[in-house]
């Protein structure tokens, strides 16, 4: 299994011949969609999904979209499409395993609503929160991609949900509202403070899962 982190939250995962794409949205790159199969979707905020890019991918080479069923109500002409996901499901995309988590957005402030979100754990070893620190605690997660930087959490709640997953490895998520001084404070203090393989990888680095 091949990963591929682009910006902010989108990781791209082939497996078998297979594309999948996590949460491709405004701030990822656009290639990060090319000749994929499914895409899995957290939540609706546009950091995580760019219905313009999928809607064109979309028409060019159909591929199978799972989320929160809260999500059809923005994906226009998407909608249709879209296969509803709750917490605790599992099933299969682009030929890999998947599992459901959580199914709430983390508090941003008490005056902002509260919307739907999964956590994804792919093929029983990578695990994509979204915009929540749920902790899996029925399996033990291998690669865990980590929301460093958020409106809805700070570095101590970060530093704690990575302690808590306790993974082999972890890779910077939720990073694109960072300059380069803000993601040198925290990947400092992450691989300082965290006893796990952690890096930030640039967007578009590959690795082996």
């Amino acid at each position: 299994m091949r990963l591929t982190k682009y910006g902010h939250s989108c990781v791209r995962v082939e497996h078998d011949g297979g594309v999948l794409v996590i949460d491709p949205g405004v701030f990822s790159e656009p290639e990060a969609l090319d000749g994929v199969d499914a895409v899995l979707i957290t939540h609706e905020h546009p950091d995580h999904v760019n219905v313009p890019a999928l809607a064109e991918r979309h028409e060019d080479r159909p591929f199978a979209l799972y989320g929160p069923a809260s999500l059809a109500s923005m994906l226009d002409g998407l909608a249709d499409v879209l296969a509803p996901v709750e917490a605790g499901a599992e099933f299969t995309a682009a030929g890999v395993p998947v599992r459901a988590y959580g199914g709430r957005h983390a508090v941003i402030h008490p005056d902002i609503p509260v919307i739907d979100n999964l956590a994804y754990l792919v093929d029983d070893r990578v695990y994509h929160p979204g915009d929540s620190l749920v902790v899996p605690d029925d399996v033990r997660v291998d690669t865990l991609f980590l929301p460093i930087h958020a409106p809805w959490t700070k570095f101590s709640e970060s530093l704690d949900f990575l302690r808590a997953v306790a993974p082999r490895r972890a890779y910077a998520l939720h990073d694109g509202l960072l300059n380069d001084n803000g993601l040198s404070v925290l990947n400092s203090n992450f691989t300082r403070m965290a006893d796990v393989d952690y890096r930030r990888l640039e967007p578009g680095t590959r690795v082996n899962a």
